[in-house]
């Protein structure tokens, strides 16, 4: 009776420590309607848990280093790479390299394993063509006709400091313009904001609703919370050249499940998963991968060439001076 109830109390023990191994914690800076398509699959696809929290790429930031004595996720899925680049100048991330990762270019990873690229984008303009019809304008093709007066009041973009998109934007323009000039540029467009939201995404909700005649986000973003879901929007890129961002996953320097992370990283480069991006017109990184019919892709945008290594080891830096000649500058 001993041996037998010792025998029951192991396998309990055995079933319970298995359970506890099949649960991720993941952080997120896909919108909240976009990381369940890819974990919802990867869960029935392995049999592995997932607890998610979704934070924009600058919060996620901030989370993963107050937590870096004391890691609660293992992976930060998604995101521009630049506050990944930051987050391992910090000493905040673990190198990973798999067989799954040498299938993605070069030019999208880190070379020390890092991070990783599952997907890239261009910023794009987000118009709303009952407001444009209204006052009597064209759909902006140029950066400086997003200071045109008839713009005045009616253009919304995230805080650089919480969405990874709007700091792809300030980037850009540092590479287009140079700092400075970024800078005396930014400060006229800020005559013309509506309002800063926190989500790099919610710009384009708002000018589908009619609330702002521009958001300015990602192309993808547009295309999918705004021209597919029937949105009176028009896309346009501007004619100076526009940034870009690769997204990007890594794992959490310390995080509680590094298997399960590694796990996830490898499955989400497969062809299968890469595929689910069409869902949301991304351009998938694994070069195998299909992309949904009316995604743009960077060969027909107009690219500023991005120092990606530069902009994340500047991202503090860059988003002190924002604050304090933009935001605080007022």
């Amino acid at each position: 009776m001993r041996k037998f109830v010792s025998f029951v109390l192991i396998v309990l023990l055995v079933v319970l420590g298995l359970s506890a191994e099949r649960v991720l914690h993941m952080y997120t800076a896909l919108d909240e309607n976009e990381w369940p398509i890819y974990v919802k699959a990867f869960e029935q696809a392995t049999g592995i848990k997932v607890e998610v929290v979704r934070l924009s790429s600058g919060e996620l930031l901030a989370r993963v280093e107050a937590e870096s004595k004391n890691p609660r996720a293992s992976i930060w899925f998604g995101g521009p790479a630049v506050d990944q680049i930051a987050a391992k100048k910090k000493g905040l991330l673990a190198p990973y390299k798999s067989a799954m990762t040498e299938q993605v270019p070069e030019a999208l990873k880190d070379p020390e394993g890092y991070w990783v690229g599952i997907y890239f984008g261009a910023i794009g303009f987000a118009s709303n063509t009952e407001i444009l019809k209204k006052l009597n304008v064209d759909p902006p093709t140029s950066w400086y006709d997003l200071l045109k007066p008839e713009f005045r009041g009616k253009i919304t973009v995230a805080f650089p400091y919480t969405s990874g998109t709007a700091y792809t934007v300030l980037a850009s323009l540092v590479a287009l313009m140079g700092e400075d000039a970024a800078f005396e540029y930014w400060k006229q467009l800020d005559k013309q904001i509506q309002q800063y939201t926190k989500s790099g995404s919610a710009p384009v909700v708002q000018a589908g609703l009619g609330e702002a005649a521009v958001g300015i986000a990602f192309a993808h973003d547009i295309i999918a919370r705004g021209i597919a879901k029937g949105y009176p929007l028009v896309l346009t890129f501007p004619k100076e050249g526009t940034g870009y961002e690769i997204g990007a996953m890594s794992l959490i320097k310390g995080g509680p499940e590094p298997d399960l992370a590694a796990k996830f990283i490898d499955w989400m480069l497969s062809v299968e998963a890469q595929n689910l991006m069409k869902e949301w017109y991304r351009l998938p990184a694994n070069p195998q991968a299909e992309v949904a019919a009316g995604a743009i892709k960077l060969e027909e945008v107009k690219l500023v060439p991005m120092d990606f290594d530069y902009f994340g080891r500047e991202k503090d830096r860059l988003i002190e001076r924002w604050k304090e000649e933009i935001e605080y500058g007022r």
